[in-house]
């Protein structure tokens, strides 16, 4: 026994001290697809601005539909949320009788959209798509923003007194929300199908924003 505690006498002191910070590098490496940051001790500002920001970015993705893999890597459904919303809200009925104060038609707008998109996801999937639902649903939800905008276009041109030449480029306007949503839509999830049955995958893509598009330029 004595001999034992000799030999830990002749180790030096700072031989027997260690480091027990922990790294985040070192932390993240341990658990493969870890993210590089952690927000429990973040400023909850800092954490908004951060998401606000990676919305922001899809919008532009979307607008601006180059780069594939901007929707599908980190999904989320604040942006098809807060569209959906703005359609719905525009759009609820205002046309009909004083007493009707919108609701139902805000409702109906809101199942449109939300299972519109589920049913293009689902048979997304059944063609035999290699993303998952929520990624489908994210993107076809981002993809609404043309449509959005050309909605806020046509609500501006309501605003004056309607001739044909005002109906025609509400209808110019639509068609091009239109036409951009479908493509943009797409870009993203056209490399998710088999290459035999990407025309099965498109038509219901577009009848889906031709639907919303209906209801933009039915709209006065």
């Amino acid at each position: 026994m004595d001999t034992r505690l000799e030999m830990y006498d002749d180790i030096p002191g700072d031989k027997l001290e260690g480091d027990m910070t922990i790294t985040s590098n070192a932390r993240n490496t341990s658990q493969p697809g870890a993210p590089d940051f952690y927000t429990l001790d973040e400023p909850i500002k800092e954490t908004f601005l951060r998401d606000v920001k990676a919305v922001g970015v899809k919008f532009y993705h979307v607008l601006y539909p180059k780069e594939k893999s901007s929707l599908l890597k980190d999904w989320d459904l604040w942006g098809p949320l807060v569209l959906c919303t703005f359609l719905a809200t525009i759009l609820q009925g205002s046309t009909y009788d004083d007493m009707n104060d919108g609701g139902p038609e805000f409702a109906q707008v809101f199942v449109i959209v939300w299972i519109g998109a589920a049913v293009v996801t689902l048979n997304s999937k059944l063609l035999g798509g290699n993303i998952s639902f929520f990624q489908s649903v994210c993107v076809l939800g981002y993809c609404l923003t043309p449509v959005a905008l050309a909605l806020a276009v046509c609500r501006i041109i309501l605003l004056a007194k309607q001739t044909t030449i005002l109906f025609i480029l509400r209808l110019i306007t639509t068609l091009i929300g239109f036409l951009w949503a479908t493509y943009a839509s797409f870009v993203f999830l056209g490399d998710s199908q088999p290459p035999n049955r990407k025309a099965l995958a498109v038509y219901p893509i577009s009848l889906f924003y031709f639907i919303v598009s209906w209801l933009v330029i039915s709209h006065t």
